[in-house]
């Protein structure tokens, strides 16, 4: 019985994993479950799973479940309450799932704990990579990721030399917007960045897979998870998101990994691994496949995964600063304050402002995200007043 922390478990990955944990009852057993805001989902998996641990980071939340709930699970609030969750003594793995650099600090909590890690939330190793691998490391604690992508390099490596690695290719499905020019792209909503073809995700995410933003966060992550260099780490779209990544090795030999495109299959990998168990997830009918068809990623109309590179590349504290404007900017745009196509200029903008530290400390990662979201946030308030 493997127990589990789940961190954010109210949104798109946390109930997944939820559903993975309620279709292995023999397998998983819940200690704790955190959430933002949403108290009356988070009451129904208290309920179901019975955890002995639940946070609410809104107090306001909080406040209203402690007034209707009086069961036997303990209810925290606030960070506090996230850190207790995440360093829970009876939890095996803590999942994080939490939304942006938010995860960072219980994720970090939980490896100085020991607790083997279920990595969901790629802000955490794009803000921070060379930190908490090397205390990964450190504290004898395992990282599994869980994004389909790294899980999928993550699957095709195993039995593999990792130093006969000659490259990554992440795949990628092109978002919503494939295909589309920059003057195409100016009076795009919300609600049309939120239709993406193939995969059913929270806002924040869709709306970087609609930029592309999130394969450059994706790009920094395998550089830190599988220790490659940028050199060799390559996207190619692939508009059917049945090959999830492939590893090119040193002799030319390629190995994919393949699915429908169901998070509850990387998730159920992390969770189980090194076995794999049935998982009741659809399976691949290959005689009902047409085509699988690829493209080089579009970085003219679609800048964000350039930006990403070149973040990477300037190293330092860069890439967190690459992080925080697009949370910023991510956020300004759900809020109609700026265009889908100022995203990646307030991203831009903010990097081009910011001088990097090198050999940074922990504080030194938490000054330039918090420096770059003041930046940002300059940007975007330049740009509402255009």
């Amino acid at each position: 019985m493997q127990h589990v922390a789940v961190l954010g478990s109210t949104g798109s990955i946390g109930t997944q994993a939820l559903d993975v944990i309620a279709a292995n009852p023999d397998k998983y057993k819940v200690t704790a479950l955190a959430a933002y805001k949403s108290d009356k989902l988070l009451a129904e998996q208290i309920e179901y799973f019975k955890p002995q641990l639940a946070v609410l980071i809104d107090k306001q939340a909080a406040d209203r479940m402690a007034s209707t709930y009086h069961g036997p699970t303990k209810i925290l609030t606030g960070e506090e309450g996230l850190l207790e969750a995440a360093t829970f003594t009876q939890t095996d793995t803590v999942l994080t799932s939490l939304v942006g650099f938010a995860g960072l600090n219980p994720t970090i909590a939980a490896i100085k704990a020991g607790k083997n890690i279920a990595l969901a939330n790629k802000e955490t190793l794009v803000a921070a990579g060379e930190f908490v691998m090397s205390l990964a490391k450190q504290h004898n604690v395992s990282v599994y990721p869980v994004d389909s992508e790294h899980s999928a390099v993550f699957q095709c490596l195993q039995g593999e030399n990792k130093r006969q690695i000659g490259r990554i290719i992440l795949t990628a499905s092109g978002g919503p917007f494939r295909g589309r020019t920059a003057a195409e792209l100016e009076n795009v909503t919300v609600a049309d960045c939120l239709r993406h073809p193939n995969w059913s995700m929270g806002r924040k995410i869709t709306i970087d897979s609609a930029t592309l933003a999130n394969k450059g966060l994706e790009v920094i992550e395998a550089r830190w998870l599988f220790g490659v260099e940028y050199e060799q780490i390559d996207v190619c779209v692939h508009p059917q998101s049945i090959i999830h990544s492939m590893v090119e090795f040193v002799d030319g030999s390629v190995i994919a990994q393949m699915g429908m495109p169901d998070m509850r299959l990387p998730i159920h990998y992390a969770l189980s691994y090194p076995e794999r168990m049935p998982s009741g997830c659809p399976r691949l009918d290959f005689t009902t496949l047409s085509a699988l068809t690829f493209e080089v990623p579009d970085t003219v109309n679609f800048p964000a995964l350039k930006l990403a590179y070149d973040a990477g590349k300037r190293g330092g504290t860069m890439p967190c600063v690459f992080n925080a404007a697009n949370e910023v900017a991510v956020h300004a745009f759900l809020n109609d304050e700026i265009s889908f196509l100022d995203i990646p200029k307030v991203i831009g903008y903010t990097m081009e402002s910011h001088i990097s530290v090198h050999n940074m400390d922990l504080k030194q990662i938490y000054i330039a995200d918090t420096w770059a979201r003041h930046c940002a946030l300059q940007v975007v308030a330049d740009f509402r007043k255009r």
